[in-house]
Protein backbone atom coordinates (compact mmCIF):
# COMPACT_ATOMS: atom_id res chain seq x y z
CA UNK A 1 0.00 0.00 0.00
CA UNK A 2 1.37 3.65 -0.91
CA UNK A 3 1.82 6.46 1.74
CA UNK A 4 1.36 9.29 -0.92
CA UNK A 5 -1.06 12.19 -0.11
CA UNK A 6 -4.22 12.37 -2.65
CA UNK A 7 -5.08 15.49 -0.99
CA UNK A 8 -3.77 17.94 1.79
CA UNK A 9 -4.92 21.36 3.32
CA UNK A 10 -2.39 23.81 4.44
CA UNK A 11 -2.87 26.35 6.76
CA UNK A 12 -6.36 26.44 5.33
CA UNK A 13 -8.78 29.36 6.41
CA UNK A 14 -12.50 29.59 5.65
CA UNK A 15 -14.80 32.61 7.02
CA UNK A 16 -18.18 33.51 6.60
CA UNK A 17 -19.79 36.97 6.95
CA UNK A 18 -18.12 40.55 8.23
CA UNK A 19 -17.35 42.57 11.35
CA UNK A 20 -19.37 40.85 13.99
CA UNK A 21 -21.17 39.21 12.01
CA UNK A 22 -18.24 36.90 10.69
CA UNK A 23 -17.85 33.33 11.50
CA UNK A 24 -14.74 31.16 11.52
CA UNK A 25 -16.05 27.78 9.52
CA UNK A 26 -11.98 26.49 9.61
CA UNK A 27 -9.11 28.23 11.94
CA UNK A 28 -5.78 27.76 9.91
CA UNK A 29 -6.35 23.57 9.04
CA UNK A 30 -3.33 21.60 7.91
CA UNK A 31 -4.20 17.85 7.25
CA UNK A 32 -2.78 15.40 4.60
CA UNK A 33 -5.17 12.52 3.74
CA UNK A 34 -3.84 9.11 2.53
CA UNK A 35 -3.92 7.58 -0.68
CA UNK A 36 -5.75 4.17 -0.52
CA UNK A 37 -7.22 4.57 2.76
CA UNK A 38 -10.75 5.51 4.03
CA UNK A 39 -10.52 8.45 6.26
CA UNK A 40 -13.53 9.77 8.78
CA UNK A 41 -14.11 13.56 9.23
CA UNK A 42 -15.84 13.66 12.97
CA UNK A 43 -16.31 16.54 15.06
CA UNK A 44 -19.08 18.22 16.87
CA UNK A 45 -21.93 20.66 15.50
CA UNK A 46 -20.03 23.46 13.52
CA UNK A 47 -16.76 21.93 14.25
CA UNK A 48 -16.47 22.72 10.41
CA UNK A 49 -15.90 18.82 9.44
CA UNK A 50 -18.35 19.86 6.02
CA UNK A 51 -16.67 23.03 5.45
CA UNK A 52 -13.37 20.85 5.47
CA UNK A 53 -14.94 18.42 2.80
CA UNK A 54 -15.82 20.55 0.14
CA UNK A 55 -12.80 23.22 0.71
CA UNK A 56 -11.16 19.38 -0.50
CA UNK A 57 -13.51 18.33 -2.63
CA UNK A 58 -13.36 21.85 -5.16
CA UNK A 59 -17.23 22.50 -3.80
CA UNK A 60 -16.37 25.51 -1.58
CA UNK A 61 -13.48 28.19 -2.20
CA UNK A 62 -11.30 28.81 1.15
CA UNK A 63 -10.82 32.39 2.49
CA UNK A 64 -7.31 31.41 2.66
CA UNK A 65 -4.53 28.53 2.46
CA UNK A 66 -4.41 26.12 0.04
CA UNK A 67 -5.67 22.99 -0.87
CA UNK A 68 -4.29 20.24 -3.27
CA UNK A 69 -5.64 16.94 -4.90
CA UNK A 70 -2.48 14.81 -5.46
CA UNK A 71 0.23 17.72 -7.17
CA UNK A 72 -2.68 19.87 -7.94
CA UNK A 73 -3.12 23.04 -6.43
CA UNK A 74 -6.75 24.25 -6.40
CA UNK A 75 -6.43 27.50 -5.86
CA UNK A 76 -4.27 28.25 -9.24
CA UNK A 77 -6.85 26.30 -11.43
CA UNK A 78 -9.60 28.06 -13.18
CA UNK A 79 -13.34 27.45 -13.11
CA UNK A 80 -13.28 25.45 -16.40
CA UNK A 81 -10.49 23.09 -15.13
CA UNK A 82 -11.84 22.87 -11.64
CA UNK A 83 -15.13 21.75 -12.99
CA UNK A 84 -13.18 19.43 -15.09
CA UNK A 85 -11.37 18.26 -11.81
CA UNK A 86 -14.16 17.60 -9.99
CA UNK A 87 -15.74 15.70 -12.83
CA UNK A 88 -12.76 13.36 -13.70
CA UNK A 89 -10.99 13.07 -10.29
CA UNK A 90 -13.28 13.51 -7.34
CA UNK A 91 -16.43 11.36 -6.41
CA UNK A 92 -19.07 12.11 -4.52
CA UNK A 93 -21.71 10.42 -2.41
CA UNK A 94 -24.23 12.08 -0.17
CA UNK A 95 -26.65 11.67 2.44
CA UNK A 96 -29.38 12.38 0.48
CA UNK A 97 -28.69 9.94 -2.97
CA UNK A 98 -28.80 12.11 -5.56
CA UNK A 99 -30.17 10.16 -8.18
CA UNK A 100 -32.01 11.57 -11.19
CA UNK A 101 -35.84 9.80 -10.85
CA UNK A 102 -35.95 9.21 -14.55
CA UNK A 103 -33.28 7.58 -15.00
CA UNK A 104 -32.45 3.98 -14.76
CA UNK A 105 -29.86 2.18 -12.04
CA UNK A 106 -27.38 1.76 -14.96
CA UNK A 107 -28.16 5.35 -16.68
CA UNK A 108 -27.73 6.96 -12.84
CA UNK A 109 -24.53 4.94 -12.62
CA UNK A 110 -23.08 5.93 -15.54
CA UNK A 111 -24.08 9.56 -15.98
CA UNK A 112 -20.74 11.27 -14.83
CA UNK A 113 -19.00 9.39 -17.81
CA UNK A 114 -21.71 10.34 -20.30
CA UNK A 115 -21.89 14.10 -19.33
CA UNK A 116 -17.77 13.85 -19.48
CA UNK A 117 -18.35 12.11 -23.32
CA UNK A 118 -16.31 9.00 -21.89
CA UNK A 119 -17.66 5.33 -22.19
CA UNK A 120 -16.87 2.60 -19.15
CA UNK A 121 -14.24 0.43 -19.10
CA UNK A 122 -16.23 -2.49 -19.53
CA UNK A 123 -14.16 -4.96 -16.84
CA UNK A 124 -14.52 -1.88 -14.48
CA UNK A 125 -17.63 -1.90 -14.78
CA UNK A 126 -18.51 -5.42 -14.29
CA UNK A 127 -15.95 -5.29 -11.67
CA UNK A 128 -18.39 -2.13 -9.78
CA UNK A 129 -21.31 -3.65 -10.48
CA UNK A 130 -20.89 -6.83 -8.92
CA UNK A 131 -19.35 -5.81 -6.29
CA UNK A 132 -22.30 -3.38 -5.02
CA UNK A 133 -24.48 -6.44 -5.99
CA UNK A 134 -26.94 -4.27 -8.41
CA UNK A 135 -27.01 -6.42 -11.58
CA UNK A 136 -30.67 -7.63 -10.77
CA UNK A 137 -31.59 -3.99 -10.58
CA UNK A 138 -29.76 -2.22 -13.22
CA UNK A 139 -33.22 -1.51 -15.50
CA UNK A 140 -35.11 -0.19 -12.14
CA UNK A 141 -35.30 3.44 -11.32
CA UNK A 142 -34.82 5.40 -8.05
CA UNK A 143 -38.65 5.09 -7.44
CA UNK A 144 -38.55 0.87 -7.48
CA UNK A 145 -35.11 0.50 -5.51
CA UNK A 146 -35.30 0.49 -1.17
CA UNK A 147 -32.64 3.37 0.37
CA UNK A 148 -29.62 0.99 0.70
CA UNK A 149 -30.09 0.19 -2.73
CA UNK A 150 -30.06 3.67 -4.00
CA UNK A 151 -27.33 4.42 -2.00
CA UNK A 152 -25.21 1.55 -3.32
CA UNK A 153 -26.73 3.19 -7.11
CA UNK A 154 -24.51 6.28 -6.03
CA UNK A 155 -21.45 4.24 -4.64
CA UNK A 156 -21.33 2.68 -7.92
CA UNK A 157 -21.85 5.89 -9.58
CA UNK A 158 -18.84 7.37 -7.67
CA UNK A 159 -16.86 4.75 -8.49
CA UNK A 160 -17.34 4.01 -12.21
CA UNK A 161 -15.18 6.73 -13.50
CA UNK A 162 -11.92 5.12 -11.32
CA UNK A 163 -12.08 8.92 -9.03
CA UNK A 164 -8.38 9.49 -7.04
CA UNK A 165 -10.85 10.39 -4.47
CA UNK A 166 -14.28 10.03 -3.10
CA UNK A 167 -15.84 12.18 -0.89
CA UNK A 168 -19.16 11.17 1.18
CA UNK A 169 -21.48 13.15 3.03
CA UNK A 170 -23.16 11.34 5.97
CA UNK A 171 -23.49 8.50 3.37
CA UNK A 172 -25.42 6.42 5.97
CA UNK A 173 -27.69 9.24 7.63
CA UNK A 174 -30.82 8.54 5.17
CA UNK A 175 -30.39 4.90 5.86
CA UNK A 176 -31.57 2.18 8.69
CA UNK A 177 -28.81 0.37 10.87
CA UNK A 178 -28.72 -2.50 8.02
CA UNK A 179 -28.60 -0.61 4.85
CA UNK A 180 -25.89 1.31 6.47
CA UNK A 181 -23.87 -1.40 7.50
CA UNK A 182 -24.18 -2.47 3.64
CA UNK A 183 -23.00 0.35 2.35
CA UNK A 184 -20.35 0.79 5.12
CA UNK A 185 -18.93 -2.74 4.55
CA UNK A 186 -19.15 -1.99 0.42
CA UNK A 187 -16.58 1.24 1.39
CA UNK A 188 -14.24 -0.19 3.00
CA UNK A 189 -14.56 -3.05 0.44
CA UNK A 190 -13.93 -0.77 -1.92
CA UNK A 191 -10.45 0.81 -0.24
CA UNK A 192 -9.36 -3.12 0.61
CA UNK A 193 -10.19 -4.37 -2.54
CA UNK A 194 -10.31 -2.08 -5.43
CA UNK A 195 -7.79 0.90 -3.90
CA UNK A 196 -9.95 3.41 -3.79
CA UNK A 197 -9.34 6.27 -1.26
CA UNK A 198 -12.57 7.25 0.63
CA UNK A 199 -13.34 10.45 2.65
CA UNK A 200 -15.80 10.66 4.86
CA UNK A 201 -17.91 12.84 6.99
CA UNK A 202 -19.87 11.07 9.65
CA UNK A 203 -20.80 11.82 13.31
CA UNK A 204 -21.57 7.84 13.92
CA UNK A 205 -19.24 6.29 15.94
CA UNK A 206 -20.42 3.21 14.36
CA UNK A 207 -20.07 4.32 10.90
CA UNK A 208 -16.30 6.06 11.73
CA UNK A 209 -15.31 2.59 13.38
CA UNK A 210 -15.17 1.00 9.55
CA UNK A 211 -12.35 3.36 8.73
CA UNK A 212 -8.72 3.26 8.80
CA UNK A 213 -8.04 6.99 10.33
CA UNK A 214 -10.26 9.53 12.02
CA UNK A 215 -9.49 13.41 12.37
CA UNK A 216 -11.39 15.10 14.34
CA UNK A 217 -12.39 18.59 14.39
CA UNK A 218 -13.41 21.29 17.14
CA UNK A 219 -14.34 25.00 16.12
CA UNK A 220 -12.51 24.49 12.76
CA UNK A 221 -9.24 23.42 14.14
CA UNK A 222 -7.76 19.53 14.30
CA UNK A 223 -7.95 18.52 17.57
CA UNK A 224 -6.95 15.40 17.43
CA UNK A 225 -6.69 11.58 15.37
CA UNK A 226 -7.54 8.22 15.74
CA UNK A 227 -6.02 4.89 13.67
CA UNK A 228 -7.44 1.92 13.74
CA UNK A 229 -10.50 3.35 15.52
CA UNK A 230 -13.58 1.08 16.85
CA UNK A 231 -16.77 2.35 17.48
CA UNK A 232 -16.17 2.10 21.22
CA UNK A 233 -12.77 4.18 21.02
CA UNK A 234 -14.58 6.89 18.97
CA UNK A 235 -17.44 6.85 20.99
CA UNK A 236 -15.28 7.92 24.03
CA UNK A 237 -13.09 10.31 22.01
CA UNK A 238 -16.54 12.14 21.23
CA UNK A 239 -17.77 12.45 24.79
CA UNK A 240 -14.20 14.04 25.93
CA UNK A 241 -14.48 16.18 22.65
CA UNK A 242 -17.79 17.42 23.65
CA UNK A 243 -16.68 18.75 27.06
CA UNK A 244 -13.31 19.59 26.43
CA UNK A 245 -11.31 19.87 23.31
CA UNK A 246 -8.33 21.36 24.91
CA UNK A 247 -8.01 17.86 27.00
CA UNK A 248 -7.02 15.89 23.68
CA UNK A 249 -4.06 14.07 22.48
CA UNK A 250 -2.92 12.88 19.53
CA UNK A 251 -3.89 8.49 19.61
Amino acid sequence: MTTSVAARAIGLTKAYGEGEARVLALDSVTVDLQAHQFTAIMGPSGSGKSTLMHCLAALDTPTSGRVFLGDSNLGRLNDKKLTQLRRDRVGFVFQSFNLVPTLTAQENILLPLAIAGRDPEPGWFDEVIDTVGLRSRLQHRPSELSGGQQQRVACARALVSRPEVIFADEPTGNLDSTSGSEILRFLRHSVDALGQTIVMVTHDPVAAGHTDRIVFLADGRVVDEMHEPTAERVLDRMRDLSTDPRALGSA
